[in-house]
């Protein structure tokens, strides 16, 4: 069985895009592990190209973890969340979204599918293609089960992000938005700032998780800004009289 890991980010899109117009081979399946909370423009991206691949002979499948979808409760162990207190700063929650949120349900899927068509979970069995561009090869992981194992095809084709956008724009594809959680506490500070300026249903949804979680575990306060300061407060480097030297990068730290 293969199969794509579909964030609906650049770099999975090429790879679900690159097996649509045949420069890849066949895949059983592009599954979109969806927490429930990506950006409003991840989700009009996806409606809007999923019958293209489907067209193409790509099956999308979509699959979730119901109970975090129903209620916001969870996100006070789930997410690394800033941690501090009224005499310092502390560090981060262990980061449990990722596999509660995108791992345990796909591989749910997986093993469904397994039984489905009388397959057994022997090593290997399953090749899961990840969209991990050359840029990014620090983020490379092997699976943590036998029966996946893990691919890496943009790799393999020696791309980086800027060349998945080249080859998306050479095939007449838009490029997508970057696809994350609006609350995701790994956003850069110009990313926040980003979203702040261009306000919306994200920015609220952001500024509500960051207000929900603030005293889920005392005696620390929590926060989504890596400056542990409550969302509706930040401002920018200009605003504060400084210069901005240089733009931050997120460090891709959740993909699958």
């Amino acid at each position: 069985m293969k199969i794509i890991s579909l964030g609906w980010g650049i770099q999975s899109f090429t790879l679900a895009a690159m097996v649509a117009l045949g420069e890849l081979e066949q895949v059983d399946a592009a599954i979109h592990a969806d927490t429930t909370h990506e950006r409003s423009a991840t989700y009009e991206f996806a409606k809007r190209w999923t019958p293209w691949l489907e067209v193409h002979g790509v099956k999308v499948v979509i699959v979730n973890d119901a109970k975090q979808a129903q209620t916001v409760t969870t996100f006070k162990t789930d997410i690394p969340a800033f941690t501090a207190t009224l005499s310092a700063n502390g560090g981060m929650l262990r980061r449990q979204c990722t596999q509660r949120w995108k791992i345990y349900p796909m591989r749910r899927w997986i093993g469904e599918e397994l039984r489905r068509t009388n397959l057994t979970r022997r090593p290997g069995v399953v090749e899961q293609w990840i969209g991990i561009s050359l840029d990014e090869a620090e983020r490379m992981k092997q699976s943590d089960v036998a029966y996946i194992i893990h691919r890496w095809p943009l790799i393999e084709h020696r791309m980086t992000r800027n060349d998945c956008a080249r080859w998306l724009e050479r095939h007449d594809l838009p490029i997508p938005t970057k696809s994350s959680c609006v609350f995701c506490p790994f956003h850069s500070r110009s990313a926040w700032l980003d979203m702040k300026a261009k306000g919306g249903q994200d920015w609220k949804n952001a500024i509500a998780v960051d207000e929900m979680i603030r005293d889920a575990r005392p005696p620390f306060s929590l926060f989504v800004h890596p400056d542990r300061i409550p969302l509706v407060g930040i401002k920018s480097q200009q605003d504060n009289g400084q210069l901005e030297l240089w733009s931050e990068e997120c460090s891709g730290i959740c993909g699958i």
